[in-house]
């Protein structure tokens, strides 16, 4: 019920959208005397703020087309190197860089309701010095019933595959949700003896250990039962959707959630929008319609994989406690001798607290101390951790330190 009427509160809002579109085209026209005027001005402002309120937004495209290296501009193509039904593998292929000796990092995107894009500026900071790779994850309304499930355990298949992929001295970054599935893979690889093992691992703001400096999310993942999850945010996706009958936990709640965080703050930057979009501050809005074009871009989770998460992540803690299983397996971390660990903490995350990806250095008790780093950035929340400013300037330059001492 509730994914059908999101779908339908949408549809009954199109003909609104469609008079928002004509009122902005009439009246931002220089045919239209009142163009110019206040009210006219107002009018516009009105219109396009309305129609980026109800509108679906869609996958963000990566707009990653060139990239800098040895003070050249070298063009810089998204490529499709491997793909599955749940997971694209994608190469941002740097043009005649053959000849190069680069390290290969293989980004591993979150897949917590937005699309990988979100990384783009983690992206462009290593593609001057990396042959960089990331994981984009299907949107589970994308994908037929007949596809199957998709869970914790195919998510650390997925990993395995990836790296076997990509083959030896291969470096993996995962950014939050994935930090402890791709420690799991990491350490099954090792424990196998698999040479395609990581050569080093480096987590971002990741939930390795939620019971350390617990955060809002992590309270709210357990202060409700898992059959409550199951019965309040789980839905079935409608038709005419590809995907129709699948169980999932959708984007637009989970984004409601993002939201709910920090009202306020995106209830102001929408009316300071409105101010710029009156005042013609052109460069304004459209950092705020770049920002808001990819927040507002979300897609949806299969319940398994979902439930999964809330269950062995936040609320039993099974890797932090040593009792991790995949497919009957017991997950080990100490398996790990060879592969350099490396940690990113933001200081004000209020996602993933302080302390929670430092954990994964006490669960790797076989590293010796040459092959570990740790890094507390201050003055950086969840996102700042892995774009911004400061991400650029202080944290990208220590991880590819990091990476290339460890190669």
């Amino acid at each position: 019920m509730l994914y059908s009427a999101y779908e339908m509160t949408h549809a009954m809002l199109a003909p609104w959208r469609q008079m928002a579109q004509g009122t902005h085209q009439a009246f931002s026209s220089p045919l239209n005397p009142w163009a110019a005027t206040f009210a006219g001005r107002h009018m516009v402002a009105s219109a396009d703020l309305f129609e980026r309120l109800t509108r679906r937004y869609g996958k963000p495209a990566w707009d990653i087309e060139t990239t800098g290296i040895d003070s050249e501009v070298v063009p810089v193509t998204a490529q499709t190197a491997r793909c599955s039904t749940w997971m694209k593998l994608t190469h941002f292929a740097r043009e005649n860089t053959t000849d190069r000796d680069d390290p290969k990092l293989l980004i591993v995107s979150p897949l917590s309701g937005h699309y990988a894009t979100l990384l783009r500026d983690t992206v462009r900071a290593f593609l001057p010095a990396h042959e960089v790779y990331i994981t984009e994850w299907s949107d589970a309304r994308t994908v037929p019933m007949l596809a199957g499930r998709f869970d914790l355990h195919d998510y650390v298949d997925q990993m395995r595959e990836a790296l076997r992929f990509l083959g030896p001295k291969t470096h993996v970054l995962a950014v939050c949700q994935p930090g402890p599935l791709v420690l799991a893979a990491a350490a099954l690889m090792a424990e196998d003896d698999e040479a395609e093992r990581p050569a080093s691992m480096i987590f971002m703001g990741s939930p390795i250990d939620t019971r350390r400096s617990p955060t809002l999310p992590n309270t709210l993942a357990k202060s409700k039962s898992l059959d409550w999850f199951a019965r309040h945010v789980i839905s079935t996706v409608p038709m005419p959707n590809a995907g129709a009958m699948r169980r999932v936990y959708p984007g637009f709640v989970q984004l409601a959630s993002f939201i709910q965080m920090n009202k306020k703050s995106h209830v102001d930057a929408h009316r300071e929008f409105f101010d710029q979009l009156v005042a013609g501050d052109g460069d304004s809005t459209e950092r705020h319609r770049a920002f808001y074009n990819e927040y507002l871009s979300v897609m949806d989770l299969t319940e398994e994989f979902y439930l999964q998460t809330i269950a062995d992540i936040f609320q039993n803690h099974n890797l932090a406690r040593g009792q991790m299983r995949h497919r009957g397996r017991q997950v080990d971390p100490a398996a790990l001798t060879d592969t350099a660990l490396m940690t990113i903490e933001g200081e004000l995350d209020d996602i993933s607290g302080i302390g929670q990806t430092q954990a994964a250095h006490d669960l790797c008790t076989n590293l010796p101390a040459a092959l570990r780093a740790d890094y507390v950035q201050e003055g950086v929340g969840h996102y700042g951790v892995f774009s911004g400013r400061r991400f650029r300037e202080n944290i990208a330059p220590r991880i590819a330190r990091f990476i290339r001492d460890h190669r």
